[in-house]
């Protein structure tokens, strides 16, 4: 993509009521925009690192049986009612029709929408188990937003949710799916600092769990075992001084963001919508379900939380919005462009006529692509070649460019 045709600009500074890390560079390297407190519109480069998480979720969870679907924002009370849930849900969005009167939410989750349908398609044993999930937007009415893309009122997110016949094949499968979870944020860049975390909150179990990743952005405390790399959060800490696995007492407390959910949801979302199926002999049986979240948005504001530096962000590889940063000074650099492109490369060329050297070096900083290749008369036929995430500079030919990038 040439940098002269990106309608989007860097910006010298973050908007004033921007506290967060991650929403301050993300706004200042044109990644995102603030529509009004808690809402975000991703722009072109920002829509690029949304999407590249995306296609990670999406292969893992289709890794794990995952069949995604999209269900409806706009959700009937009568669910909600159903679950008990339409008076005690704290940020629930209700509304009323102009024309019909009838009352309806924005959902906040989809237990109440799932379930039911499921119920049209599970009667057997034979139709279990199922597994479905969906990447789509949420919307949650809270009460004081902060933290940019860490705790907003509207959010995308991926709600994955299991049904079985068994609380065993239950338990095999949620072990299956917090595999898949410790391979998603590996692959997202930040695995090294994410750590699965036992929670209070299970439904008809002791703990949940969260995965959560280490950063001085996060609003939750987490005590964790350096050896097992499992913690616990603040609430269980009162009640267990030590390491789930090791039993361990040698506890390290951190800041963290919760980037991943896992529940046992059990028979909760089933009996009150009749979700059953008829066993092997013929019985009668409530369906067990799970379900499983992690947030996009959140979890590219955590990456930044996580890579970046005093000049601004610096994106991981697998979730970058380029691999190279192409930058000319005084020379032409399209052959190099081409080169790049035909070999597949994901390439920012920066062939901005009317930017200063220095606006093109600022630039390339703040963005954060992994890479940053340099053409100019100083360097002759060959190319400046530096990692965002180092100093050391080197010169390469066009060829040993393809081939490292």
């Amino acid at each position: 993509m040439r940098q002269s045709e990106l309608f989007t600009k860097t910006k010298r500074e973050a908007p004033k009521d921007e506290e967060a890390i991650n929403s301050r560079l993300l706004i200042r390297a044109g990644f995102i925009d603030k529509a009004m407190a808690g809402v975000y519109s991703f722009l072109p480069l920002g829509f690029r690192v949304l999407k590249k998480i995306e296609k990670i979720i999406r292969e893992e969870m289709e890794a794990v049986g995952g069949q995604e679907i999209l269900m409806p924002t706009l959700q009937p009370k009568g669910n909600w009612e159903t679950t008990g849930r339409w008076e005690n849900y704290d940020s629930l969005f209700r509304f009323k029709s102009h024309y019909s009167k009838n009352e309806y939410v924005l959902g906040p989750t989809h237990e109440e929408i799932i379930s039911p349908l499921l119920k049209k398609f599970v009667s057997s044993y034979k139709d279990l188990p199922r597994y479905v999930f969906q990447i789509q937007n949420k919307f949650r009415d809270e009460t004081r937003v902060k933290s940019g893309l860490l705790r907003g009122r509207e959010f995308i997110m991926k709600d994955l949710y299991s049904f079985h016949a068994t609380e065993g094949d239950l338990h095999d499968y949620y072990e299956k799916v917090k595999k898949s979870y410790y391979k998603i944020f590996e692959r997202s860049g930040i695995g090294q600092s994410t750590f699965l975390t036992f929670a209070s909150g299970g439904t008809f179990s002791k703990y949940s769990h969260e995965f959560q990743t280490l950063t001085q952005a996060g609003e939750d405390e987490i005590y964790f075992c350096e050896k097992c790399r499992i913690a616990v959060n603040k609430e269980i800490i009162k009640e267990n001084n030590f390491c789930p696995e090791c039993r361990s007492k040698k506890l390290k407390k951190e800041k963290a963001v919760e980037v991943g959910n896992i529940f046992k949801l059990k028979t909760k979302y089933s009996e009150p919508f009749n979700l059953m199926f008829k066993n092997d002999q013929g019985e009668v049986k409530d369906v067990y379900m799970g379900c499983y979240g992690i947030g996009l948005g959140r979890l590219l504001g955590t990456i930044v939380e996580v890579f970046h530096d005093e000049k601004g962000i610096i994106w991981p590889e697998p979730v970058a919005p380029f691999r190279v940063h192409l930058l000319e000074f005084q020379t032409d650099a399209k052959k190099i462009y081409n080169s790049l492109q035909k070999f597949g490369v994901e390439v920012l060329y920066d062939d901005r006529k009317d930017a200063t050297a220095g606006q093109k070096f600022a630039d390339a900083d703040i963005i954060g692509i992994p890479w940053r290749a340099i053409v100019s008369k100083k360097t002759g036929d060959k190319i400046e070649l530096k990692k965002r995430s180092e100093s050391k500079v080197k010169l390469v030919s066009e060829k040993e460019l393809v081939k490292i990038a």
